[in-house]
């Protein structure tokens, strides 16, 4: 069996292999897909209660403003595409996403959406995996 100190060291080991591939390799795009743990706005383009879009979230973020994101600053995408070299990915509703934007990715993360099309009703509007973009293209 395994012991815990082993496993630690594994996983950092793995963490650390990864972080390098990451940084030589040449991301072409980055696609978010999620709940509002990954979310960085698509709510702010949507009649809904699932908001994140005042204070206090936003806080410690660059611009100390909320941005839609469910967090005070950074989200783990955020995170990833400064790891990567990346610019963050736009939310797939924002008006900006086009051209260039596009090419970088997109966050397709809205709060309150589940596996189930009945997750999240409470909340009025979410993206919905039966009506999102990606499924249809598929």
């Amino acid at each position: 069996m395994v012991s815990s100190k082993s496993f630690c060291l594994l996983w950092l080991a793995l963490l650390a292999t990864l972080r390098s591939v990451a940084l030589e390799a040449n991301a072409r795009a980055f696609f978010v897909f999620g709940d509002s743990l990954v979310d960085n706005g698509n709510n702010n383009y949507l009649t809904t209660t699932a908001r994140a879009d005042n204070v206090p979230y936003g806080v410690d973020y660059p611009t100390r403003r909320p941005t839609g994101r469910f967090s005070n600053g950074y989200n783990i995408p955020d995170l990833i595409s400064q790891a990567i070299g990346s610019e963050a990915t736009l939310p797939y509703l924002s008006p900006m996403l086009t051209g260039q934007k596009l090419l970088v990715g997109a966050n397709f993360a809205s709060a309150g959406v589940g596996i189930l099309n009945d997750t999240g009703v409470q909340f009025v509007s979410y993206i919905q995996f039966s009506n999102s973009f990606v499924v249809q293209i598929w």
